[in-house]
């Protein structure tokens, strides 16, 4: 009992980045088109745009959305386009998919913006574990930014991490 127990990862130099941490708050919303076609698969245009006219895109204020058909039918862009063109006033961010390329889109922005100054030269571990739903594209980015930059780059935990990338 005579030796004071140490943390050694606590007074270390290493510099945790938790992506968890950029994740921004807003609803995620996948949109399915397939209801407003005839049947679920023939686009009538003139249907179409009623719908896309009548509808209350305000209920997606502040929100992320992701727009998709869940058929097979074969949707021309312009629909899309037009769709998006209603929920921008409201929606954060549109996009074509499902709700993991949403996440990478969104974070490809965040990570876009990102000022990595401060871990220059810095050994650093990206934190893995995360409650929200980062994607793995997004550590993927992360890591090609901050490879110029860092004095090493590592994955996990502190504890038990695992090394990517070491300057020479």
């Amino acid at each position: 009992m005579a030796d004071e127990i140490i943390n050694r990862v606590a007074n270390s130099v290493l510099v945790t980045i938790n992506l968890e941490d950029y994740y921004p708050k807003g609803q995620r919303i996948l949109f399915d088109i397939k209801d407003w076609l005839f049947e679920g698969f023939v686009l009538r245009e003139k249907d179409f745009r009623n719908q896309v006219a009548e509808y209350d895109w305000s209920q997606y204020q502040d929100s992320y959305v992701a727009l998709t058909c869940s058929t097979d039918a074969i949707i021309p862009g312009w629909a899309y386009m037009l769709i998006s063109l209603h929920l921008e006033p409201f929606a954060k961010k549109v996009v074509i998919g499902n709700l993991e390329l949403l996440e990478t889109s969104i974070y490809q922005d965040i990570l876009n913006d990102l000022d990595v100054s401060e871990f220059e030269n810095k050994p650093l571990i990206i934190k893995g574990c995360s409650k929200k739903p980062v994607p793995q594209n997004a550590y993927i980015m992360l890591a090609s930014k901050l490879k110029p930059i860092a004095k090493s780059i590592m994955y996990g935990e502190a504890c038990s991490s695992v090394p990517l990338f070491k300057k020479k």
